[in-house]
C-alpha cells in the first residue's frame, strides 16, 4: 500500500508513520511504503533516526501554490493532519486562517480525484467542533457549534469531504479526535495538557492553569489513539466518520493530581484567568467506534503518565530539577 502522509514530522504524524513503517505480512514483509510530506527545514529526525527503508522524505509547503497532483500521484492513502493554526490562537485572524487550511484542502481533494486516490483520511478534532454542547458525552451526531475558528476549520473539512464523495465518489474517513498525549509530543508546545505538565513537573517548573482547574477533556495515550485510527482506516464499515478518546472526562485538576500521585512528587501550580476559546467540558461518546471495531481498552491516565516519563527520560534526557519527593 502506498500511503502519503501530509504533517508527518508532528506528534500523531509521526507515531502513525512509525506504526504503519512497522506493519508486515505473514511472511515478514513490509506491507506498506510511507511518504512523509512536510515543509522544508522540518526535523524527521524522530522517523529517520528508526532506519526504515520503506520510508520516503518530501518537502514542500501545504498552501494555494501546492502541486498537489504530484504531491499525491501514485498514492493510495492520504492522510490529512496539516493544520496551519491551533485552538488557542485560531480566532486572531480568523479569514486567513480559513483559507489556509479549508481552501487549500479543496485543492488538495482535487487532486486525489484526478490521482484516483482510494481512500482520504482526515483528523479532525473531537475537541472543538462540538463547541459548548451540555449534553456529555458528545456523538457524532450532535450539532456542531465550534467556539473557535480551528473547530469551524475541521468541520468544514469534514463536509468537503462529504461533498467530494457525493460529487466524485471519493471515499474517506474522519476521526474526530479527543487530546492525545504521550511520545514524540512536544513539552513546550501550545498543545498537551498531559504531556506540558508532566514534563514541567519533572523540570520542577511552576505549571499555569487557565481557570479554576474545573475544564474536563478526555485524554488518550497517542498509542491507542493509533491503534483506534488504523482500525478506522483498515476496517470495513458503513460508517465514516468516527469519535475517539478513552470516553470519559478527566478534569485539569485530577490531572495534576494523577501526575503528582503517578510520579510522587510535589507541583508548584499557578492559577490565572480563564480564556473563551475553552470549551467547559468536553467528553466523546467511542460507542459507535466500539460497535464498530471492538472494544478499545485504553489504558489509565496514570500508566500513561507513567510511559510518558520514562520516553522523556530517554528522548529528552530529562532529569529531576528541583524536585520534591512526596514521603512515604
Amino acid at each position: 500500500m502506498n500511503i502519503i502522509i501530509l504533517g508527518a514530522a508532528g506528534f500523531i504524524g509521526t507515531n502513525l508513520t512509525l506504526a504503519l513503517a512497522k506493519e508486515t505480512d505473514k511472511y515478514g514483509n513490509c506491507v506498506n511504503h510511507i511518504t512523509v510530506f512536510d515543509r522544508e527545514g522540518i526535523d524527521f529526525s524522530n522517523i529517520t533516526k528508526n532506519g526504515f527503508s520503506n520510508i520516503t522524505i518530501m518537502n514542500g509547503n501545504f498552501d494555494g501554490d501546492s502541486d498537489f497532483e504530484n504531491i499525491t500521484r501514485d498514492q493510495d492513502i492520504v492522510y490529512h493532519l496539516v493544520s496551519t493554526t491551533v485552538p488557542t490562537t485560531s480566532n486572531q485572524q480568523i479569514a486567513r486562517e480559513l483559507t489556509a487550511n479549508v481552501v487549500v484542502t479543496a485543492n488538495l481533494l482535487e487532486a486525489c480525484v484526478k490521482n484516483g486516490i482510494k481512500k482520504v483520511v482526515f483528523l479532525s478534532s473531537g475537541g472543538t467542533i462540538y463547541g459548548k454542547e451540555k449534553a456529555m458525552p458528545l456523538k457524532e451526531d450532535t450539532a456542531t457549534y465550534p467556539i473557535s475558528s480551528y473547530g469551524i476549520q475541521k468541520i468544514t473539512i469534514e463536509k468537503l469531504l462529504y461533498l467530494y464523495r457525493y460529487l466524485h465518489g471519493l471515499d474517506y474517513r474522519v476521526i474526530r479526535l479527543g487530546n492525545p498525549y504521550g511520545p514524540y509530543q512536544r513539552p513546550d508546545g501550545v498543545l498537551g495538557v498531559v504531556t506540558t505538565f508532566t514534563y514541567q513537573a519533572l523540570m520542577g517548573e511552576p505549571i499555569t492553569v487557565y481557570g479554576d482547574g474545573s475544564v474536563v477533556r478526555d485524554f488518550i495515550y497517542i498509542t491507542d489513539a493509533i491503534k483506534g485510527i488504523l482500525n478506522i482506516v483498515n476496517g470495513e464499515c458503513n460508517y465514516r466518520t468516527f469519535n475517539l478518546g478513552c470516553g470519559y472526562g478527566t478534569s485539569i485538576k485530577e490531572v495534576i493530581e494523577t501526575i503528582k500521585e503517578a510520579l510522587n512528587i510535589e507541583i508548584n501550580v499557578q492559577y490565572i484567568p480563564g480564556r473563551k476559546v475553552d470549551v467547559p467540558v468536553n467528553v466523546l461518546d467511542i460507542g459507535l467506534y466500539e460497535e464498530s471495531y471492538g472494544k478499545l481498552d485504553s489504558i489509565s491516565l496514570a500508566e500513561g503518565i507513567k510511559k510518558t516519563e520514562e520516553f522523556m527520560r530517554e528522548l529528552y534526557d530529562v532529569k529531576y530539577k528541583n524536585i520534591t519527593t512526596i514521603a512515604g
